[in-house]
């Protein structure tokens, strides 16, 4: 949803493409594809049946691309994977909702609400098993933030049973848009009461990664090993002939946490890791649903014979600063629970013993000490021989949310821009009194869970089962 949601979504369904395409050379319509796409013979007026075995006719992404501003759509629609998207699954509009996050939520939401809701069941009514929806925005604009966290309620309202899991782009502090705290923060009591998961991501990690892979190969630090593309900032080898664009490096490292994320449902593993686990295991508190997710490695190696950086280095990696797609220090913070997504030939032993070698510098929460979720997903990513996603619940997004409510804070006391939201129909004052107390409970729950650490550990009484 919006300008940002697009074009993460874009680059995502390019490097799936990618991926599929390196593992399934036959191009035949397999169970890994099916997961993501649908296999549409284009003869047929309307909507054809999906043709399962055999050749791939045409692919069709299972995705919605919503925007009030068409720019971006027009775009991915006169780019090289327009045939991927077909008119109907397309909702845009002209004005766009210039920042606002009333217009996008309050205007719109109704206006759109009806065709929405059609297309998603549409969506929803070609799946055999729908396992969850994933929400890709962000949370500054105007449509990202506001129609996004509509469109989240909507999920909710129709298919209350489906895990909804949201991929959120934070503003970082130099952020273009005036209004951006006050977008953000309504849009994250929405985040509170209505996801199942929410993907933290900020602006200014993703600059920094993308600049300290420039700076790496600039300097010839990562030696004739390494190809002068990244996979994970580049879009070599992929679709895209024309010149990239300045947010596409950042916008691949969020595709490719996507990848990672979804890989298991995609691919064969030998622990196979349900994307609604993630949700069951990680989250022990309805609304301490975000998690900080890391990932490793950040560059391609260019000879597959070269030993790829140690396994365990890669686990060190995931766990330090210079990989977290949020700027926050988890290893400083107390943990509720962590998950690590593994690719590639790794076996069950490696994973164990890099839990055992890290667990004794992480703070996990006294009732928790076990909470290791793992997933092995045994095809890599195009270009390496491992990856690592490690999705952590730790209290060290409190501080991006402080900062967060300062900046609205700033705003709010001189009631700056007020107007612009109070004059949108259905929009009240209200709205940002009971927007900002909940991001202030919110800050509060994870003060509390801190408050804890450190404390002497007891192990809790175990049951006593009568015989």
């Amino acid at each position: 949803v919006g300008q940002c949601g697009n074009q993460v979504g874009c680059r995502f369904w390019d490097l799936a493409l990618r991926e599929h395409a390196a593992v399934n050379k036959k191009g035949v319509y397999d169970e890994a594809l099916s997961s993501f796409f649908r296999n549409v013979d284009t003869r047929s007026a309307g909507d054809g049946p999906d043709i399962y075995g055999g050749k791939i006719c045409s692919l069709k992404a299972r995705a919605l691309l919503i925007d009030m501003e068409e720019g971006v759509v027009n775009e991915i629609l006169q780019g090289p994977l327009r045939d991927v998207f077909d008119s109907k699954q397309l909702i845009t509009d002209v004005s766009g909702s210039g920042n606002n996050w009333a217009v996008g939520h309050k205007l719109y939401g109704c206006q759109y609400q009806e065709r929405i809701v059609e297309k998603l069941r549409k969506a929803a009514e070609h799946c055999d098993c729908l396992q969850c929806f994933f929400v890709i925005h962000s949370m500054g604009g105007g449509t990202g933030s506001g129609l996004g966290t509509f469109v989240l309620s909507l999920l909710e309202d129709e298919f209350p049973e489906v895990y909804r899991f949201v991929t959120s782009v934070y503003p970082s502090g130099e952020d273009d848009v005036i209004t951006s705290p006050y977008n953000s923060v309504l849009a994250m009591k929405e985040l509170n009461e209505h996801a199942d998961c929410v993907l933290p991501i900020e602006n200014e990690s993703l600059f920094d990664i993308v600049n300290k892979i420039h700076q790496m190969i600039n300097s010839g630090k990562l030696g004739s090993t390494v190809k002068q593309n990244s996979l994970v900032t580049s879009s070599a080898g992929t679709t895209k002939t024309a010149q990239e664009k300045p947010f596409d490096a950042m916008n691949n490292i969020i595709a490719n946490l996507l990848l990672n994320l979804t890989s298991s449902a995609r691919f064969e593993g030998s622990l196979n890791m349900d994307l609604n686990e993630i949700s069951m295991n990680l989250v022990p508190f309805p609304r301490l649903h975000y998690l900080v997710s890391s990932l490793t490695p950040l560059y391609t190696l260019a000879d597959v014979n070269v030993p790829s950086r140690r396994l365990d280095q890669m686990f060190s990696d995931a766990f330090s600063r210079d990989h977290q797609l949020i700027r926050a220090d988890p290893k400083h913070s107390l943990y509720l629970a962590c998950a690590l997504l593994v690719r590639g030939n790794v076996q069950v032993s490696d994973l164990r013993r890099n839990i055992e070698r890290l667990k004794p510098s992480l703070h996990f929460v006294s009732w928790n000490q076990e909470g290791w979720k793992t997933g092995l997903c045994s095809v890599p990513p195009v270009g390496h021989s491992h990856s690592l996603l490690a999705l952590a619940n730790n209290t060290c997004v409190k501080p991006t949310f402080m900062e967060l409510r300062d900046r609205f804070m700033r705003l709010y006391k001189k009631k700056a821009h007020l107007h612009h939201y109070l004059q949108v129909d259905g929009m009240e004052q209200g709205c940002f009194s009971e927007a900002i107390s909940s991001l202030s409970d919110l800050i509060e729950e994870y003060n509390e869970l801190d408050a804890t650490k450190g404390g002497p550990r007891t192990d809790p009484s175990r049951l006593k089962i009568a015989v």
